[in-house]
């Protein structure tokens, strides 16, 4: 079979990860694993093994998921303690690898309990993101849906229990419950306490997707209910606004639409309105952001990984704007999604010129010193299916 150029591309990128990040071949470079990263990775191998039918990738995207759970699911290598981070003997861990919660990667050791904060070194410490575990949850679900295995799935639904249950808190003040954005290593404080500002959102559409799986796949699920973490975050999410300007946090958001009309149209989600007001929200910050003219500045102002999340999510509208003209009777023609996505559609060329603008400089000192998130989200946006499909 013959490959489309960006399969190939594609192929090559992700080759390339593999190698660079000890995924493949083994034992020939010390394993590289970040929660964020490897998420997204999961889901660009199984997306190659859909386009080619070779089943060599999801043979790394399996192998992937466990390393990422054998690595990120135990206490670092400089840690004084050892084993998994939840706590569980090896064979209770090895069962259920997500059970504490997964570490971010960082190069840099957590802060303790009794250190000092300090803003720009927390960056580069480990700890746990809630919006890192989102997305690797949506990661192994995804590998339940190609592979039929519903383990995977049983683990996200674990990690999503974990999740939930340590990072959100009512404040001693009193009133709704509120999120952490980081905690410790081991779930057990809080390293930065405000509220990522689309972390709510993540949990409230990730929770569902979990949820609908197993109800898609087999009439009894052994796993775990999520209705009242469901409840929770609808709780949370309420009132918010989700506008930014950020593009990785546009590109979420046109993602999230994506995944949203998936669950719509599937019998999963009954939050129709939702995804007008995650359209609204995207509207309104790619307006911003054209303003802005960003993508006039050189490669060394401007930051790939971002940029590439923007272009996923414009990928996003367009898958998005064919499943609503596939579905007339949920989306007739006066729907007000059709003259939101229209708007949209005005952005489709900053997709295009962000995708061939950094193949073209990845000698730039902003890619090379995030090249492995670089790398892995221009596959990603070139191939979007693995992430995007539900």
């Amino acid at each position: 079979m013959r490959e489309n150029a960006p399969t190939a591309t594609v192929r090559e990128i992700m080759t390339g990860f593999a190698t660079l990040t000890g995924l493949s071949p083994t034992g020939k470079v010390p394993p590289r694993r970040y929660l964020w990263t490897d998420a997204f990775a999961v889901c660009n191998f199984l997306e190659l093994y859909r386009q080619t039918g070779d089943e060599q990738y999801t043979r790394l995207a399996l192998r992937l998921v466990d390393q990422v759970h054998n690595i990120l699911g135990r206490h670092r290598e400089d840690d004084p303690r050892t084993g998994w981070i939840s706590g569980l003997d090896d064979q209770e861990g090895t069962l259920h690898p997500t059970k504490g919660g997964l570490r971010i990667g960082k190069e840099t050791n957590e802060r303790g309990p009794a250190d000092s904060f300090d803003e720009g070194l927390e960056w580069d410490r480990d700890g746990q993101y809630y919006h890192y575990l989102t997305k690797w949850m949506h990661a192994l679900n995804r590998v339940s849906r190609v592979t039929g295995d519903a383990t995977y799935n049983g683990w996200a639904i674990e990690l999503a229990k974990t999740a939930h249950a340590r990072f959100t808190y009512v404040p001693s003040s009193g009133g709704p419950k509120r999120m952490y954005w980081k905690m410790s290593i081991d779930l057990s404080y809080p390293l930065v306490p405000s509220m990522g500002h689309h972390d709510p959102l993540d949990g409230f559409i990730t929770y569902h997707q979990l949820q609908a799986t197993p109800a898609k796949d087999s009439e009894t699920s052994p796993w775990p209910d999520l209705t009242a973490e469901i409840t929770d975050m609808a709780s949370i999410c309420e009132g918010k606004s989700w506008a930014t300007d950020d593009p990785l946090g546009i590109g979420g958001l046109l993602s999230d639409a994506f995944r949203v009309g998936q669950l719509i149209i599937h019998g999963n989600f009954e939050h129709t309105d939702l995804l007008e007001i995650l359209l609204d929200s995207a509207l309104q910050g790619s307006g911003a952001y054209a303003r802005e003219s960003p993508l006039r500045l050189p490669a060394d102002y401007r930051l790939a990984f971002r940029e590439l999340g923007l272009s996923l999510g414009l990928r996003a509208v367009e898958k998005l704007k064919g499943l609503i003209r596939q579905n007339p009777d949920l989306f007739n023609k006066a729907h007000p999604l059709h003259s939101r996505l229209e708007r949209l559609m005005q952005y489709a060329p900053l997709r295009e010129e962000i995708e061939m603008f950094w193949p073209e400089h990845r000698d730039a000192n902003t890619w090379t010193e995030h090249r492995d998130i670089n790398m892995v989200m221009l596959a990603t946006s070139l191939a979007p299916d693995g992430y995007l499909t539900l």
